[in-house]
């Protein structure tokens, strides 16, 4: 019988994208109350990779990620999704969304997204949640996507921020 080991370390972050700066902020007060203190906010950067957003969330739409300082038990995904899906209703307006928030969690070893939409490339968690591996870390120091990774986590600055945020998880680790 083989030994069950310890969880894999892992940072909850989520993925932000938004049109209305003020959105972003007031929701980021309630991701705050909800997953703990930040440790590292990306800089906004513009999202232009498609117009599917721009109806709902208006436009020009910026992107952020918020990565939370406390160690995270990857076994809670689905929940915290759930929890964002909350928040994204919360800031609703005429039933359009006005901040889209996609929780992930990172590793030393990869970049995993979770979702409400199932696809081939996911796996079902629990309570209509699918999880997806979107980048993976090989050992020449990159993250690397799948087949079907979006485009944006494909983009370098995407790639450098999570590269970024795995070296202070691994100083999280080495102290």
């Amino acid at each position: 019988m083989r030994k069950i080991r310890s969880l894999e370390p892992a940072l909850l972050f989520t993925g932000a994208l938004y049109s209305d700066s003020g959105i972003f902020e007031s929701s980021k007060e309630l991701l705050r109350n909800n997953f703990g203190e930040i440790l590292f906010e990306s800089l906004p950067v513009q999202w232009d990779y498609s117009l599917h957003y721009k109806d709902e969330l208006g436009w020009p739409i910026s992107r952020k990620f918020i990565f939370f300082n406390d160690m995270l038990d990857p076994g809670t995904i689905a929940d915290i999704k759930l929890k964002t899906n909350e928040i994204e209703d919360a800031f609703s307006l005429n039933g359009k969304r006005r901040i889209n928030l996609d929780p992930g969690y990172l590793t030393l070893a990869k970049i995993v997204l979770v979702s409400t939409k199932n696809y081939s490339h996911r796996i079902y968690l629990k309570k209509g949640i699918y999880g997806e591996i979107t980048l993976i870390y090989y050992k020449d120091g990159i993250f690397k996507p799948h087949l079907y990774t979006y485009r944006d986590y494909q983009d370098k600055a995407c790639i450098d921020i999570f590269l970024h945020v795995r070296g202070l998880l691994k100083k999280k680790l080495d102290s």
